[in-house]
């Protein structure tokens, strides 16, 4: 069974991607992602964005070496934001940082339910 990747940009022409460590479940970056920059992924096993920023594809760790071997890519059900299960060679952050989710805003305590 082949996906019809064009279900992915009916409602946009880049949808979210979020990156997640396949072995540990952190959640290491989010990107955006065009249909070029999904079948780059699709086809090579490693990362690939749009960088809105320059305007141009990009792909993650080219240039530090910590690239984002894929493992898995899922649609949601929604079929409008991708989750890419990877492996990182090094910090996802262009900071250093493991995840680029690492600035505390707030954590809350609530009682777990059983």
């Amino acid at each position: 069974m082949t996906y019809d990747l064009s279900r992915l940009f009916l409602k946009a022409p880049l949808v979210p991607a979020v990156a997640q460590d396949a072995d540990t479940g952190r959640v290491l970056m989010l990107g955006y992602v065009s249909r070029e920059a999904l079948e780059k992924t699709l086809e090579t096993g490693t990362a690939w964005f749009w960088s809105r920023s320059r305007q141009e594809l990009w792909n993650k760790g080219a240039t530090s070496g910590h690239i984002l071997a894929m493992t898995a890519v899922y649609a949601d059900c929604d079929e409008d934001a991708l989750l890419y299960l990877c492996r990182p060679a090094g910090p996802t952050c262009h900071t250093g940082q493991v995840s680029c989710f690492f600035r505390n805003v707030k954590e809350y305590e609530h009682e777990r339910r059983a």
